[in-house]
């Protein structure tokens, strides 16, 4: 399928546009009001001041997460495969988006389709529509029902305002629902108190033309916090094969803010916001009747969309406490093919206890209610093109001591009732050794599903037109090769197993370890059914299905590794490796649909090798050194990219950074697209310089 022309008005683009300002402004004049004197607070961003480069191996491995367990617990002790990026690992890479960022991560597939679409993957199935992923953004999923993925066009926010990324590989539905089946990524940003004072940057280059954010952060009273924030980027259009200029380019401005309280009896207040308005291009492909039976247009389309969150938590003392999270979100993209715009709100609550000395349990209870609204088209249609459904869930998990400080016991179970299948159960439990402070060992089994979605439930997208009179079609009509949902269509299941290790085996060095097997049933597949006339009296094509079902099963099993080196105090290594293999049984009946099987579309191998040096004269080095196995059923020759940063801080609050990007080549491909016949384009080597100031 396909993506043709279709452009919004003047007049409702200029709005959306429009509506940013007028947010930004308004925040503005708020914080005027709240403290017109507009003092900087009295600490300096601890975004340059929390320097990795300053923790020792020790230290990075007591950093606190909260994505395994919904609570605060070190990375040491954690009963999962989790790697966290941080704000200086952000900053030293020179990425500039989220997307690049988690290439850091082994076990993840992270390729570049176009300018302005990825594929982010965890532990295979990868796919622009990847759906066994789990998207947070500071607890709010960022989801979409209709095809239990992410748009991760529209994820974004100021890079400089993210404390950390959590990255789970593996099973998280116990804790945090269905379509959690191969790992959750946690995208958790600062606290308003951690950003007080101003930040101001700004750049451009070959390929990020022009970029730049402003963001200031203030306090009113004694226990409230503010910031707000805004930016813009353009990126250039990508090139295809032939060297030749791609329509893919993008730009979008974005603004938002935040705000903590801190109340004096152990409750805090949170409410953050987001706002964003931009525009997007592809060459896309639809399917024609007449010849030569497809049809290829340049389109740009707008993209907008925002959120408002809001979340209470209260400490009761340091082994209960409670939270409860409200948050609304809006995606609207109108490209030709299918306009659609998504609606969600969501309510969460937790409670933590201890139950005598050795057990921990935490339970909690859930509701998200969406409602799409799309603008069908002659190659893709919804039937019925609006529709709300809801998602009541509860989940429970209790942590035991089985020896103290030793041999850890976390069991666990989500339960969940939609719209699609109904009520689903997701159990794990999981096991953590923990024999000397140097050494821990877990180990976990989990069984996850991946719901249904309007993708697979009520969709009808016409693929391709097979032209008459060739060997594959030798009658006179034209034959219309046409998808179709199936409102039978069963949740994808998964039964994980999995083992780690983490050692420390001296001050200098980390060593983190995962093996893991992954049982699949009901995998997405298709059938082919009886070609007919359409219309039926007086034909002008034959119509062939393809519908939608859950023919496929499968195993996945691989290694991932991470190690963490400070040979001296001026340098950090990093290392990651990753090996996968997929393995389908395929029905004889059942025939490819998407990217679930195409089980060579994810590498076998992958590499990253990270240098971060502190130089003398202010200057800080960073080299990146990726290797990215090939992907036989796409054509995807392996590659080989590497990044610099030299970056310079003249003055303590003053940086200067220059950046090259896939350094090694000229250009080179990394995915095809699935499904929407968009023209994939190829990655260039880039070079940009920055600037970044705080105040």
């Amino acid at each position: 399928m396909i993506h043709p022309s279709h452009i919004r008005s003047n007049q409702q683009s200029s709005f959306k546009g429009q509506s940013v300002g007028f947010v930004a402004m308004g925040i503005l004049l708020l914080l005027t009001v709240v403290n017109p004197s507009w003092s900087k607070a009295s600490q300096d961003d601890p975004g340059l001041s929390e320097d990795f480069m300053e923790m020792s191996i020790e230290d990075l491995l007591s950093v606190k997460i909260t994505s395994v367990a919904k609570k605060t617990q070190a990375l040491s002790e954690a009963a999962a495969a989790i790697f966290v990026i941080t704000q200086d690992d952000i900053r030293r890479s020179g990425v500039t988006s989220i997307a690049e960022a988690l290439r850091m991560v082994p076990g993840l597939q992270v390729a570049r389709i176009d300018a302005n679409k990825w594929t982010i993957t965890s532990r295979g199935f990868s796919g622009r529509f990847s759906n066994k992923l789990l998207v947070l953004i500071d607890g709010r999923s960022v989801y979409t029902p209709i095809f239990s993925g992410v748009f991760w066009d529209a994820q974004d926010t100021l890079l400089e305002d993210i404390e950390r990324i959590e990255v789970i590989r593996g099973p998280g539905a116990t804790l945090w629902g269905a379509n959690a089946v191969n790992g959750v990524i946690n995208i958790i940003t600062k606290t308003a108190k951690d950003t007080q004072g101003g930040l101001m940057y700004g750049g451009a280059g070959t390929e990020e033309r022009g970029f730049g954010g402003v963001r200031y952060g203030t306090k009113s009273g004694e226990n409230t916090y503010w910031r707000i924030y805004t930016k813009y980027f353009n990126r250039d259009d990508a090139v295809y094969a032939s060297g030749d200029d791609a329509a893919d380019g993008w730009d979008v401005l974005r603004g938002g803010f935040r705000m903590d309280w801190q109340g004096s009896g152990g409750d805090t207040l949170t409410l953050s916001g987001d706002i964003y308005d931009g525009e997007l291009g592809e060459r896309i492909t639809t399917p024609s009747l007449i010849f030569p039976y497809s049809s290829t247009t340049d389109e740009e389309y707008d993209q907008g969309g925002g959120n408002l969150l809001g979340r209470w938590e209260r400490k009761i003392s340091e082994t209960s406490d409670m939270a409860l999270q409200l948050y609304y979100d809006r995606y609207d993209i109108d490209p030709s093919i299918v306009s659609l715009t998504v609606d969600t709100i969501d309510m969460d609550f937790q409670h933590r206890f201890s139950l005598g000395d050795r057990q921990e349990i935490i339970w909690g209870l859930g509701y998200r209610y969406m409602s799409d609204d799309i603008d069908n088209s002659a190659t893709v249609s919804f039937m019925p093109d609006s529709r709300d459904y809801d998602i009541f869930s509860a989940f429970v998990q209790d942590e035991i001591m089985v020896i103290e400080d030793l041999l850890k016991l976390i069991l666990g179970s989500k339960f969940e009732d939609n719209d699609y299948t109904g009520f689903e159960v997701q159990p794990n439990a999981r096991l953590v050794w923990m024999p000397h402070e140097q050494h821990s060992v877990w180990a976990a089994v989990s069984r996850a599903v991946r719901t249904p979605s309007r993708a697979e439930d009520d969709v009808q997208i016409d693929l391709a037109v097979i032209p008459p009179g060739i060997p594959q079609n030798p009658g006179p009509l034209p034959v219309m090769l046409t998808a179709l949902g199936n409102r039978d269509f069963d949740s994808e299941e998964l039964l994980a197993y999995e083992i780690g290790y983490r050692v420390r085996p001296m001050d200098e060095l980390s060593l983190d370890v995962t093996a893991f097997f992954n049982d699949y049933d009901s995998l997405r597949t298709g059938k082919f059914g009886m070609p007919f006339p359409d219309p039926p009296l007086s034909p002008t094509l034959m119509v062939l299905p393809f519908t939608q079902d859950n023919e496929d099963e499968g195993e996945t099993y691989g290694v991932e590794l991470a190690a963490d080196w400070r040979p001296c105090d001026w340098w950090r290594f990093q290392a990651a490796y990753s090996y996968l293999n997929v393995v389908l049984q395929q029905a004889d009946e059942a025939v490819e649909l998407s990217s679930t099987s195409r089980k060579s579309a994810s590498p076998h191998h992958q590499v990253s090798l990270r240098s971060a040096m502190d130089l003398p004269g202010a200057l800080e080095l960073d080299l990146w050194f990726r290797y990215v196995d090939d992907l036989p059923s796409i054509d995807i020759d392996d590659y080989v990219t590497l990044d610099t940063r030299l970056g310079w801080r003249p003055l303590k609050d003053l940086e200067i950074s220059v950046v090259g990007q896939n350094l090694l080549d000229s250009q080179h491909p990394e995915y095809q697209p699935e499904f929407l016949d968009t023209a994939p384009t190829e990655v260039e080597h880039s070079v940009y310089a920055k600037i970044t100031w705080r105040f």
